[in-house]
């Protein structure tokens, strides 16, 4: 409701209603519905923008003074105009609203038409007030090797926050991303949900205030911990993006929904389909050389791949590469290990008949480094303190442009020397440390702002001079992905923890915010108490990848794993772009299943998996769900061991789309560590 002179304040967020019901909407008397409420009159409710004016007075008011709509091609934006009435501040609330997809992202942009610098202290991208009732919020916490671990919390009096002060890797241990259930405790495929992902890489706060009202207010943006930003006269400062959705089909839908937009709208590449690649790290770690180049590249084209990855250890001159302590930096081949170079694997990668790829981490820096000895004022490192190193490096300070060139130039001189790289896996291992710029001098409060915007830059240079070269992102781990930084990636790293069973948790935990095509997984030797099998199944529900050779694997377990990446990559289209639908929990007991279905219901395919079973445990039906009710699907369980066939009653047979859905199948068993893959076909 946008009325001029007044506040502008929320009516309702929920399912779409038609023109006539929304003139029956008025503005809620039982809370404060302020769509962007300012500090300084009502100083005891929360405010989303507080700043501190150029004559020092800390109050702000904002009442409207217009708003307006322009149309996209495929959505409408809608802008409402705020003015404080004694000082020359002008804030613009912005919703971009998708028409194909159920999506509104929301964000703001702050102008100071004051003489002086106005010095912003609170600046929230949006609030969102939701009615007290039974809400429970999920969220994703965990740390690394074991990434977005799902908490349901009941929201109760006081403040839930949600924060991260690491600088660059935001999200091995709590996520900018949660689900609002607002009827009891989050249920996967029903209920009313209110979904929020914050699109942004660096520091952020999440916080969710209830008092006395009757209301919950939602607020979210940049943490504004030691990050006072001073705005001259005359800019605008735009916040990140605040992506919300809402759904009356649980957890799963508001999923979908987000799936949806980001396969659309955000992800790299997003409606291209995705190479099956072998990485090198977990089979020889530093120990890069030609002709195990050559073998791994081998091994991926007989897999039926298409892509490998040489992951760390390849470069470094003065100090070679041997261990994670030297040469970041430094990104020159190590010619004692590969005598000729990038070129020469091109020529393998050709032989043998695969695409090449390589690993890089050029936002940091080891101390031990050529780059750190002629540049050591290019590194966030504090004077006059001991320096705190992680992982033996420093985060590289991309606040100051000379160093933006140089993290640009990395990947620059590698596809100018060597146009065929046709991928790249970027690092980031270290959170910012020893806080401080040489740069920004004086401007110490503005570094965690500046250096993310310093990313976006770079990644933006890339993006234009080379935009169908595919990226990894890879944080140690899960500790960078969001959907900012997934306008410039293909995908993302889940986990340095491959182990399948840790793996099932993990998956689940990120596709409540991101669609598979975004997560790469990779079958590795983690956990060889598991079987071949049963490692590739719980990959292949993401987007499939190796990190291991052939020399693993006895000739069954090679033969099984050609047939399952046969599978895979005929059914990536449905696995890739269809709609997921999680089915059973691994929180929830001793199994887990997800299931994705066409767009035209045709084609689905449904993973089981039996985790650790209790003997004599009730087995119970897996009831699929995003089929043709009419339909008659056929039902064939998939990547079996050679000699092997389904013990699965429903194989081979026929079944409505309603019988599947209501019925279900019996999928499960009392295996440890046992899965199923399961194709659905249309007749």
């Amino acid at each position: 409701d946008v009325e001029n002179g007044k506040p502008a304040q929320y009516l309702y967020f929920g399912s779409k209603l038609n023109a006539a019901d929304l003139q029956n909407l008025t503005v809620a008397t039982n809370g404060r519905m302020d769509a962007y409420p300012a500090y300084g009159l009502n100083t005891p409710a929360e405010a989303a923008l507080a700043m501190r004016h150029s004559d020092g007075n800390l109050s702000t008011a904002l009442v409207a003074t217009g708003s307006d709509v322009k149309q996209e091609a495929n959505a409408t934006v809608t802008t409402i105009h705020l003015k404080d009435p004694v000082y020359n501040i002008k804030v613009d609330l912005k919703y971009r609203a998708y028409k194909d997809v159920d999506m509104i992202e929301a964000w703001t942009e702050i102008n100071n038409g004051e003489k002086g610098t106005v010095t912003l202290t609170t600046f929230a991208s949006a609030m969102l007030p939701i009615r007290r009732g039974d809400v429970w919020m999920s969220h994703l916490s965990g740390t690394w090797a074991a990434e977005a671990q799902l908490s349901h919390e009941k929201l109760q009096p006081g403040e839930f926050v949600i924060r991260n002060n690491d600088g660059v890797r935001n999200s091995h241990t709590d996520h900018a991303e949660v689900m609002f259930s607002l009827n009891g405790k989050g249920q996967e495929n029903t209920g009313a949900v209110i979904g929020a992902a914050l699109a942004y890489s660096g520091n952020y706060k999440l916080k969710t205030v209830t008092d006395d009202t009757e209301y919950h207010y939602f607020f979210a943006g940049i943490n504004e911990q030691n990050s006072e930003y001073h705005l001259k006269k005359g800019e605008t400062f735009k916040t990140p993006a605040l992506a919300l959705t809402y759904s009356n089909e649980g957890l799963s839908g508001a999923s979908r929904n987000f799936h949806k937009w980001g396969r659309k709208y955000v992800l790299a590449h997003g409606d291209q389909e995705r190479d099956i690649l072998l990485n090198s790290w977990e089979g020889v770690y530093f120990d890069i050389n030609q002709k195990g180049m050559d073998q791994m590249m081998a091994d991926i084209h007989s897999m039926g791949g298409e892509l490998f990855v040489m992951d760390d250890g390849w470069f470094g001159k003065k100090y070679p590469r041997k261990r994670d302590n030297t040469a970041l930096g430094d990104w020159v081949v190590d010619t004692e290990k590969l005598p000729d170079g990038i070129e020469g694997l091109l020529r393998d990668a050709k032989k043998n008949g695969v695409k090449f790829g390589i690993w890089i981490e050029p936002e940091m820096v080891n101390p031990k480094s050529e780059l750190f000895e002629k540049h050591p004022d290019w590194a966030i490192t504090l004077p006059n303190r001991k320096t705190y190193y992680y992982r033996n490096q420093l985060v590289l300070d991309l606040s100051n442009p000379k160093v933006q060139d140089f993290v640009f130039g990395v990947v620059d001189n590698i596809l100018t020397e060597n146009p065929e790289v046709a991928y790249f896996k970027w690092d980031c291992n270290s959170p910012i440390t020893n806080v401080y710029s040489p740069y920004l001098k004086n401007k110490q409060g503005q570094l965690y702002i500046d250096h993310v915007r310093g990313i976006y830059n770079v990644l933006k240079r890339i993006k234009d001079k080379y935009p169908n070269v595919p990226m990894m992102l890879c944080s140690g781990g899960g500790a960078r992905c969001d959907y900012e930084a997934l306008k410039y990636y293909t995908e993302f790293w889940c986990s340095d923890n491959t182990d399948p069973i840790e793996r099932l948790f993990i998956q689940w935990g990120f596709s409540q915010i991101f669609p598979a095509k975004a997560m790469c997984a990779h079958v590795t030797s983690w956990n060889k108490k598991t079987s071949v099998k049963f490692r590739t199944d719980v990959a292949s529900m993401c987007k499939l990848g190796f990190d291991l050779g052939l020399k693993e694997l006895n000739a069954d377990e090679q033969t099984f794993c050609q047939n399952a990446v046969a599978n895979w990559t005929r059914l990536k289209k449905v696995i890739l772009d269809g709609d997921q639908y999680r089915l059973v929990s691994p929180y929830d007991g001793n199994h887990m299943s997800v299931m994705y279905a066409a767009p035209n219901k045709n084609k689905a395919v449904l993973y089981t998996y039996d985790i650790h079973p209790r003997f004599g445990e009730k087995l119970l039906p897996v009831k699929l769900q995003g089929l043709d009710a009419k339909k008659m699907y056929k039902v064939k369980e998939i990547n079996l061991m050679p000699n092997s066939k389904s013990n699965l009653a429903a194989n081979e047979k026929t079944y409505s789309g309603d019988y599947l859905m209501k019925v279900g199948i019996n999928a499960f068993t009392t295996n440890q560590a046992f899965s199923r893959v399961i194709e659905l076909t249309a007749e």
